[in-house]
């Protein structure tokens, strides 16, 4: 089996990064700087959080963690947005009332929405952006490849589909509504999968030789679980994301890869 691990490729990625930002403290006098809106307790999410703030004090970029009260979300983005040291500003999804998501996402100003997930978003989105590194670092070439999403989520799914469509890729997408997914991902050169259903790509629907990354993330006592059964990662015709430090690290890059060019922006502007 060959292992697609993301967190190989960041190190590299790591120090390009880390270069740009001192370029950006030292040339332009800018501090790149990340905020994150927390409005759930809860521990995975919290994991998330800490990854990212480790993640930008290994680069020198600032972030900002605030943890609030939906209620109180509206007035705390609208001052971030209006904040001329902040550069990123997330929304850490899931909210405690989901019904909110869309329109919280759609407050965050365009220029700072560098998780791409509001209407007028101009950045990619993280996850998509890792997957997208991950396969051109292992040298998987698509040109031609039967590629399945598994999942339409507006986190990984619907936007990668986007990216993938628009560079003229043969993509298919499945999800809980689609009657033969089965028989769909079993025909894929490339499967995707970010259901969030742990085990849902079995061995059998999984074609020999096929490249298969991981992305579902759902949590089960606390444990973080993909969406990839065991049986598929004792195959060894596979290539495959393992199942820590796959897409995961490599969206935490994306993510600060999209603070950078928003700081780099305000750059070109000075």
């Amino acid at each position: 089996m060959k292992i697609l691990s993301g967190s190989e490729l960041v190190s590299f990625i790591k120090v390009r990064q880390a270069k740009q930002v001192r370029m950006l403290r030292q040339a332009h006098k800018i501090n790149p700087k990340l905020a994150i809106v927390q409005t759930v307790d809860n521990p995975v999410i919290d994991k998330y959080v800490s990854l990212k703030q480790r993640y930008g004090q290994e680069i020198l970029i600032d972030v900002e963690h605030h943890k609030v009260d939906q209620a109180e979300a509206k007035s705390l983005i609208n001052s971030l947005n209006a904040d001329e040291s902040v550069h990123g500003i997330i929304v850490q999804l899931p909210l405690e009332d989901d019904t909110m998501t869309d329109e919280l996402l759609n407050l965050v100003d365009s220029a700072k929405d560098v998780d791409g997930l509001g209407e007028s978003g101009t950045f990619t989105p993280a996850t998509p952006m890792a997957i997208d590194w991950l396969i051109a670092g292992y040298n998987v070439d698509l040109a031609g490849k039967n590629i399945v999403l598994v999942g339409n989520g507006r986190l990984v799914g619907a936007p990668l589909f986007k990216l993938w469509q628009a560079a003229g890729r043969k993509v298919d997408v499945v999800d809980d509504s689609t009657i033969n997914s089965a028989e769909i991902i079993s025909q894929a050169d490339v499967i995707v999968s970010a259901a969030g259903v742990p085990g849902l790509i079995r061995s059998e629907i999984v074609k020999l030789g096929a490249v298969v990354v991981d992305a579902g993330t759902s949590s089960e006592h606390g444990k973080i679980l993909g969406d990839v059964a065991d049986d598929v990662r004792e195959r060894e015709d596979v290539s495959l994301t393992p199942t820590v430090g796959g897409v995961g690290p490599l969206t935490v890059a994306a993510l600060f890869d999209n603070v950078i060019r928003a700081a780099l922006k305000l750059a070109e502007t000075k």
